[in-house]
């Protein structure tokens, strides 16, 4: 299953990596797209989205919820 999330506060790739390496590290086997430009990030797998939700904050940037 595939949920969108959207994510502010990433300005360059080394965000979009640091995002999605706080996703891996709650949700491992899932596959993950971020696209900074529209500030979304793509999750593929099972996940637990206040554990995204955390992993996000946590790494600095705002979790704004699913599209």
């Amino acid at each position: 299953m595939a949920t969108v999330y959207r994510v502010s506060g990433m300005t360059c790739q080394g965000c979009s990596r640091s995002v999605e390496r706080a996703i891996k590290a709650v949700a491992p086997e899932a596959a993950i797209s971020v696209d900074l430009a529209a500030g979304q990030v793509r999750v593929d797998g099972e996940v637990d989205p206040a554990a995204i939700a955390r992993a996000v904050e946590e790494a600095g940037f705002d979790f704004a919820g699913t599209i």
